[in-house]
């Protein structure tokens, strides 16, 4: 339920009692990172961190309208925020290490966590109280920043839209205060796909997710995931659900990622022998019989609308993509949750496009997601291996180059673009850059959505599924709204989609 405080605004008057000086010279300490294409989290996380601590060592002064407004805050969410105040205070204690298996055994669990608290609170209330209290200031200040963003919104009609992760971290404060509702020796994952890192390529992704107890979260009517999900549609009227198939199914490994390393280059025996007998495994069941299938198509039914009930007021987006059963996206029409359409994977047994006006009304259309390359970055890709290709006759991958055309042509093909006329395929150009974004919002998807890189023509990819570190969920947009304003060019661009969006009568209705 708690909100990351790197999202936190300080421009003024957004955190009490912090000055617009303060906020600059904060600023300023960061130096060169602040211009950086890349975020640099740990940077980024102290300063604001100093500043919310400086904020919460003056709040005694802030008006009392505030202050009051904070303490009915604590009360009325108390029955979480208390937990993941205690956890954020242990978790300090230990040197910010969220890895509670590791904190001294009498830490380690809720209840023994419980005892160490009030022990502390005989040997020195005012310090514990006083730092309980400012893991509680940063929820009520995040709180109130994402409601007036929900409430502004809502006044221009305007739809924000969220993101639900399949797993939630091991190291969690769920987790640690809820772990009846956990299968903490299996951590959910992905299957080998055949590319990858030679972990991967071998054994498949492994998100060190714990598993969830279906049967226990069924039996208490699924409180955990519905207060979850309530708290979410508090900001989001729009919420993705991250790999929904984990819902029916999900692939999991007896081990922690941190273990990954022993085992690559084992034998299925070896690594059997390593875990009691236990394999990498579909998680309860694969879908390799009909009686599986209609099992795991069952499993998620129960669970689905157990969890979604009374969230009629959401619009639910469901992430399908990979190896999707053939029963799944039947089944999430019938619960009417939107399935992705993504052009150039979407093809008849021809290999041909579906067209933009025959996508199923109940769908989520895009080129791409984060863990993919955006358009303009898979157009310019396809040329450059073409271009080798043509250079290097040879080269044993030549392969690589008619799928690189093929993916072209079909791309090309749903957004009518045709070929030059000496048969090869045009360049990126401003052109078929607007051709293609207007073909997806003409098409009969409930939603049409663009990545940012998408819409200002930039090669830069989020995310890498299977790797960590790098560059990772650092990309950073290289202007602000400011700059994209005075900027003509990025002006006109913005200009120009928010024309698209009219003439595709995409424009919401405005009231």
């Amino acid at each position: 339920m708690a909100i990351d405080p790197i999202y936190l605004s300080f421009d003024e008057p957004e955190i009490p009692l912090i000055f617009a000086a303060e906020v600059a010279k904060a600023r300023a300490s960061l130096g060169n990172l602040v211009h950086d294409r890349l975020v640099h989290y740990g940077s980024v996380r102290q300063v604001k961190r100093n500043l919310l601590e400086l904020s919460w060592s003056r709040f005694n002064e802030a008006d009392q309208r505030l202050q009051q407004e904070f303490e009915s805050f604590r009360n009325q969410e108390s029955d979480w925020l208390d937990d993941y105040c205690l956890f954020r205070y242990l978790g300090e204690f230990h040197g910010e290490a969220p890895t509670w298996d590791e904190w001294s055994v009498e830490c380690r669990t809720p209840a023994s966590a419980r005892r160490f608290l009030a022990k502390q609170r005989k040997q020195d209330a005012a310090t514990v109280d006083y730092r309980i209290g400012f893991f509680a200031y940063v929820q009520w200040l995040c709180h109130r920043q994402w409601r007036a963003l929900r409430a502004h919104a809502d006044l221009r009609n305007v739809k924000l839209m969220g993101d639900v992760p399949i797993g939630i971290s091991w190291h969690s404060c769920d987790v640690f205060f809820h772990r009846e509702e956990f299968h903490l020796d299996w951590c959910g994952g992905s299957p080998p796909e055949g590319h990858g890192d030679s972990f991967v390529s071998q054994w498949g992704q492994n998100w060190g997710i714990p598993l969830y107890r279906w049967d226990h979260m069924e039996s208490n009517g699924f409180a955990w995931w519905k207060e979850r999900i309530r708290h979410l549609t508090e900001i989001f009227r729009i919420f993705r659900i991250d790999h929904i198939l984990g819902f029916y199914r999900i692939y999991a490994f007896p081990w922690h990622p941190r273990m990954n390393p022993l085992y690559i280059h084992m034998d299925h025996d070896q690594a059997a022998a390593l875990n009691g007998g236990r394999l990498p495994r579909w998680f309860l069941r694969p879908d390799d019989t009909t009686e599986n299938k209609a099992a795991n198509r069952a499993d998620g039914d129960v669970r689905l609308r157990g969890i979604l009930a009374n969230f009629n007021d959401a619009e639910v987006i469901a992430e399908d993509l990979g190896w999707v059963p053939e029963y799944v996206r039947p089944h999430l029409t019938d619960l009417q949750i939107a399935g992705y359409r993504i052009p150039h994977w979407d093809c008849d047994d021809h290999g041909h496009p579906q067209p933009s006006n025959c996508f199923p009304e109940l769908t989520f259309a895009t080129y791409s997601t984060h863990d993919h390359d955006p358009l303009c970055a898979i157009w310019r890709g396809c040329h450059r291996v073409i271009d080798y290709h043509h250079h290097h006759p040879g080269d044993p991958n030549a392969w690589h180059a008619d799928g690189a055309a093929n993916t072209l042509r079909i791309l090309a093909e749903f957004a009518g673009i045709p070929k030059k006329p000496d048969g090869s395929w045009p360049a990126y150009t401003d052109g078929i850059h607007w051709r293609l974004i207007k073909q997806l919002l003409s098409s009969n998807s409930r939603f049409a959505s663009l990545m940012i890189t998408e819409l200002f023509g930039l090669d830069d990819r989020i995310n890498q599924p299977g790797s960590v570190g790098g560059e990772n969920w650092r990309f950073r947009l290289p202007w602000s709204l400011s700059q994209i304003r005075a900027t003509p060019n990025l002006a006109e661009t913005c200009r120009k989609f928010s024309s698209l969006i009219g003439i595709t009568r995409r424009l919401p209705h405005k009231p």
